[in-house]
């Protein structure tokens, strides 16, 4: 039988662990445990080092105590698959396993490894028993079954539940274990507490698991870092020497004099309001949508309205939608919330309207961004079959290299399914996943690629790292992400790198009344998600020409 091999993002070939060196490493960590025990170090072990557990590790790992000193030590734990088993050599080194803007990620990491020596990573479980407490940041799914139909999907609860069972074969009593992934409303009670619990009384442990929850709201970007350590918590536990330990164990770790940690009765309060809180958000953006068709239909900016509108105070949250939401939150943690009433709670009725509905308008919105390409080709007299098209930005959001969830994808997906041959520049991503794997990313059959024909060359996607070389000959050029080389961008320079008239097609208010003009004084046809003044604009330009004639 050959050797297995696990491959990072950058080309590195790391066998996977063979049974003896499971023995070593545990050998190592309770060497480099008792080190660190001698000083009052607390030990926690971070259960997954991904986008989450990474920084999450780092912060921890950072921690000081009120002289300076470090006060914890800390074991990323990743499951070694030959899909993620890498991150442990790599993190190991001193390097992110998370690519990041931000300045502070990469560094923290390399000093919490290479020189305070308080964080390393591991494979093998066995590190649990070392724990004093343990940080759980593996993913809880939501998997849709299909495009726009949130009710057609399920939680996926399944790695969450697998992980809770061999954490509480291995920890001790009286380890604290701190859900912080996002999961469905009732999870650390009616779920993880039976699961540990069972397995603890045929330990023969007497006492409860200590159980808590406090749920991250980590974003992208340049504060990656600061979103972990220097914001609101809010947390709760099984019971009060549950919220005890998990109010001490975050006021150590985290920036709470300056962002106060809410502490909750229940950890089904502490686990509704993460999905509250982000389906609030996602219902705002699905409310703008029909209000974005209404602004294309009757000549109407929209940019400028919700402009005129955030001038209230009341009302400065109101926000542009682009071409559907991303990010890993947004898009399905209202769906856990409707899939938890039902197959948690075992509630019959039908008492979600607005969340369900927001999630299915914001899953669709990029599908529109399809009618419009075809219709500004159309103006054209150009066919959107065969059809070179420019995706400018693939992520879900400006400047970062998150492709989770990003409505780009949906872009590229309907357009080629159109027929159109997609090209795609993005200044932060390398590598684009949800296409060069699909046949396997997120996991093995739920790509997208399932609800889209024609989608098997997507593989292969044209992902250019050159702007000049990316435009040159493109029959349409998207503008779907607010990413800052993008944002400045004059038409004159964009028209002689494309070399010829082009449809512009802008998703995010990108474009200003000025730039809009010049594009459509070069022959380019324009045409933008609720940016219905364009057509003025036209008459505008069709008058002055006229003039001039």
């Amino acid at each position: 039988m050959g050797i297995e091999y696990s491959t990072s993002p950058g080309g590195e070939k790391f066998p996977l662990p063979s049974e003896k060196e499971y023995k070593q490493e545990f050998k190592r960590l309770k060497t480099e445990v008792a080190k660190h025990k001698r000083q009052n170090r607390e030990i926690v072990v971070v259960m997954g080092v991904g986008f989450v557990g990474a920084a999450m590790a780092a912060v921890v790992a950072d921690t000081v105590d009120k002289k300076g000193k470090p006060s914890k030590y800390v074991i990323g734990m990743q499951r070694p698959s030959s899909r993620s088993f890498w991150k442990i050599p790599v993190m190991n080194k001193g390097v992110s396993p998370v690519v990041s803007e931000d300045v502070e990620l990469a560094p923290m990491i390399e000093r919490c490894v290479l020189e305070k020596k308080t964080l390393t990573a591991t494979f093998t479980y066995d590190a649990l028993s070392l724990a004093d407490v343990v940080v759980v940041d593996i993913q809880c799914d939501y998997l849709k079954e299909s495009v726009g139909n949130v009710h057609d999907g399920r939680a996926d609860m399944s790695p969450l539940e697998n992980a809770l069972a061999i954490m509480a074969e291995h920890i001790k009593p009286d380890a604290l274990v701190l859900i912080e992934t996002t999961v469905a409303p009732g999870t650390t009670e009616q779920v993880a507490y039976p699961i540990m619990k069972k397995v603890f009384q045929k330990r023969g442990i007497k006492s409860d698991p200590l159980l808590a929850h406090s749920f991250e709201r980590v974003m992208p970007g340049k504060e990656y870092v600061k979103s972990i350590r220097d914001f609101w918590r809010v947390c709760s536990g099984i019971n009060k020497k549950a919220r005890t330990r998990v109010s001490k164990f975050l006021n150590d770790v985290l920036n709470t004099d300056d962002f106060p940690l809410t502490v909750l009765d229940r950890p089904i309060e502490s686990e509704t309001a993460k999905i509250i809180e982000n389906s609030y958000r996602a219902t705002i953006l699905a409310f703008l949508d029909e209000w974005s068709l209404f602004s294309e239909r009757n000549g109407v900016d929209l940019l400028k309205v919700i402009q005129a509108i955030k001038v209230r105070p009341t009302h400065s949250n109101i926000i542009f939608p682009g071409p559907g939401i991303g990010g890993y939150c947004l898009p399905k943690d209202g769906g856990l919330g409707v899939w938890a009433y039902k197959h948690i709670h075992g509630f019959e009725d039908d008492i979600f309207k607005i969340t369900p509905m927001a999630i299915n308008i914001n899953d669709t919105r990029s599908l529109h961004v399809g009618q419009l390409v075809r219709d500004a080709l159309r103006n054209m007299n150009r066919p959107i079959a065969a059809a070179d098209i420019l995706l400018l930005g693939a992520s879900y959001r400006e400047d970062v290299g998150d492709t989770r969830y990003s409505g780009s994808e949906i872009i590229v997906r309907k357009l080629t399914e159109m027929g159109a041959e997609m090209r795609v520049h993005d200044p932060y991503i390398t590598n684009w996943w949800e296409f060069e794997s699909q046949d396997t990313y997120p996991k093995k059959e739920y790509s997208l690629a399932r609800f889209f024909r024609n989608q098997e060359k997507l593989n292969n996607i044209n992902l250019e790292d050159d702007l000049k070389k990316a435009l040159k000959g493109a029959d349409a050029v998207i503008f779907a992400v607010r990413h800052k080389q993008y944002m400045d961008l004059e038409p004159d320079k964009v028209y002689k790198m494309v070399g010829n008239t082009f449809a512009v097609v802008d998703c995010f208010g990108i474009l200003d009344d000025d730039k809009i003009k010049r594009y459509l004084e070069l022959g380019c046809e324009v045409k933008g998600l609720g940016r219905g003044h364009i057509r003025w604009i036209k008459d505008e330009v069709r008058k002055q020409k006229m003039k001039k004639k």
